[in-house]
């Protein structure tokens, strides 16, 4: 048996991404040299150090559990840390084979059955794992309107539906994004491969794609993605164009509702406005001082970005200084979002907080901390005025890696539901196009489907990996799911 350092970097930079650690992940990656090892990412399967490390602890649990004359010994589950200290393991295993003697001691039995000290070392196979919550069965969603589809050969980071018909785009850690056609539920599926010159050749980048985005008219699909480069492409998996100009990772991309232009935020500390038309880089700004998490346009020409330098930003096309810049964070802020209007921006932080923030005033309009662990993304329901649904009332969910989702009130500045059934980190939340439904996907390998007005649980899927993204297609009856196993869900609500 030989491994190197590399092998074991590849390995924890792998379970740094998939378990959602993409700034630490991109900062290992930096240190220990990965773009330069020679290992085929697309071969290594997700979960790979997890799956190598419980290898691991069922070979010391072995060790511990067989005696020396080959009889097996019940044992009690042996938790991560107890496997890798010496002395402990040693002890076990001397408690094991006393339990053992104790155990075959014949006046230990009563009519075959074994007696005080050997039910004294009996233990439930379950003590330490816990087990998947249990859904009301006529809340599971039938396997028969499940369409899982396979052809990406590492994790799924993200998903968006076409916003005018049922083409489902995806991106991966295969350094593809692909688009499958469930308009006609053929599944075919084109591959967009994201390649880079080298030596006058193009070859894969073997760079995750990170975002993806549709514009207004579902005409262009947008990716950004780790080699540094954003692409244009067109429904028919033609490139159309390759933007140039980050130095390094791109972490999120967006049209504009106009569709003539798209921002990036990247990992140089830059956000960039990008003609669509010619791909030229319209108007890079460097007002932050850290990488750049997010953007999120607050009209055509105005947008904020967020940074885990903790400030926000609110540039505009042409001019050559923040609107405002927002700070009351005190750690990175992930994610940003404004609210249909463009009247007030929503952050999230790693600091567990949410914030409300509105250009008239300097101060947060709202601080919200209830949420017990960081938070990942946020979204706001199309409700209320400006929307297609103007009567109804707007809402703002966030989703935690305390297993919850919750939804605001933010008018009031309170939590009206609390969505409790997910048992691992939320990645993701959507809502329905009328607003009356929320989806959420999360690392236990459940997309839920909550009621706005009650927050019951209406619907249930348990796929086969861990949920990165969940999103509604335009009409409202089907939800896409992204997974850490390299599958893309699709889940048909219709009746």
């Amino acid at each position: 048996m030989s491994f190197g350092s590399d092998e074991v970097n590849f390995l924890v930079y792998r379970y740094l991404q998939e378990s959602g650690f993409v700034h630490s992940a991109y900062t290992f990656g930096i240190e220990s040299h990965i773009s330069q090892s020679n290992i085929n990412g697309a071969l290594v399967p997700p979960a790979a150090l997890l799956s190598i490390v419980q290898k691991g602890l069922q070979y010391t649990e072995a060790e511990i559990s067989i005696g020396e004359d080959g009889s097996e010994r019940v044992i009690e589950s042996l938790s991560l840390i107890d496997a890798v200290m010496p002395d402990v393991v040693e002890s076990r295993k001397q408690a094991a084979a006393k339990s053992h003697q104790i155990k075959n001691e014949p006046s230990n039995t009563v009519n075959g059955e074994e007696g005080p000290n050997a039910l004294s070392m009996s233990c439930d196979d379950h003590t330490n794992h816990t087990e998947p919550m249990e859904i009301d069965g006529s809340l599971e969603i039938a396997s028969s309107k499940a369409t899982v589809l396979r052809g990406h050969e590492s994790e799924v980071f993200i998903c968006a539906w076409n916003p005018t018909n049922d083409l489902l785009a995806s991106g991966s850690g295969d350094s593809t994004a692909r688009i499958w056609n469930m308009n006609d539920n053929s599944a075919n599926q084109l591959v967009l491969r994201h390649c880079i010159q080298k030596g006058g050749t193009e070859v894969p980048s073997n760079k995750d794609v990170t975002s993806l985005d549709w514009n207004c008219d579902g005409s262009r699909l947008a990716t950004g993605s780790y080699d540094g480069f954003a692409r244009i492409w067109g429904t028919d998996g033609r490139l159309v164009s390759t933007l140039g100009q980050h130095k390094g990772p791109i972490f999120a991309l967006k049209w504009n509702k106009k569709g003539n232009y798209i921002l990036s935020a990247g990992v140089d500390k830059t956000t960039i406005i990008w003609d669509a038309s010619s791909g030229h880089c319209t108007q890079q700004f460097g007002f932050h001082s850290a990488p750049a998490l997010d953007v999120d346009w607050q009209s055509n020409t105005s947008f904020a970005s967020c940074s885990t330098d903790m400030c926000i930003h609110v540039c505009k096309l042409g001019l050559d200084k923040p609107i405002k810049t927002f700070q009351g964070h005190t750690n990175e802020v992930n994610a940003i979002k404004w609210d249909p209007q463009g009247n007030l921006l929503a952050s999230c932080s790693d600091d567990m907080s949410l914030k409300i923030w509105s250009l008239k005033q300097e101060n947060c309009v709202h601080d919200l901390q209830a949420h017990n662990k960081e938070i990942y993304t946020i979204k706001w329901s199309p409700t209320g005025p400006g929307t297609n649904n103007p009567n109804a009332p707007l809402i703002l969910a966030s989703a935690s890696f305390d297993s919850t989702v919750r939804l605001w009130d933010v008018e009031r500045g309170v939590c009206i539901h609390t969505l409790t059934k997910h048992q691992e980190p939320v990645y993701s939340v959507a809502f329905s196009p009328d607003g009356k439904y929320l989806a959420s996907g999360s690392f236990d390998k459940c997309v839920h489907i909550w009621s706005i007005q009650t927050g019951a649980l209406v619907h249930s899927y348990r796929g086969s990996g861990g949920i990165f993204e969940v999103c509604y297609n335009y009409t409202g009856d089907k939800v896409g799911a992204s997974a850490s196993d390299g599958s893309v869900v699709v889940l048909d609500l219709k009746k």
